[in-house]
C-alpha cells in the first residue's frame, strides 16, 4: 500500500527456491450466472465505483509479427 511504513506491514510470498511456475487452467462462470454478473458490473460502472482504463502507451507498443505459417502473432515490445 502506498504510504504504509514497511516497519508496520510487509507483503511476502512464500515460494520455494527452485520451484517452477505452473500455468493454471482458465476458470469460467456458469452460463446462467453471466447475466447476473454483467448486471452487477454495469451497476458498479454506473455509480462510478469502477471504470474502464485505457493504456495508450502500452497498446501502442504491441506489434503484429508474421509467423511461418502466414498467421500473425502480437508481440509486446518492452522498454519503449
Amino acid at each position: 500500500m502506498p504510504g504504509l511504513d514497511p516497519k508496520v506491514a510487509v507483503h511476502h510470498l512464500s515460494v520455494k527456491k527452485g520451484a517452477h511456475p505452473v500455468k493454471q487452467g482458465q476458470r469460467r462462470f456458469r452460463p446462467k450466472l453471466n447475466p447476473l454478473i454483467e448486471g452487477e458490473v454495469n451497476k458498479l460502472i454506473e455509480v462510478g465505483f469502477i471504470r474502464e482504463v485505457k493504456y495508450p502507451m502500452w497498446i501502442s507498443s504491441i506489434v503484429p509479427v508474421r509467423k511461418r505459417m502466414g498467421k500473425f502473432e502480437y508481440v509486446l515490445i518492452l522498454g519503449i
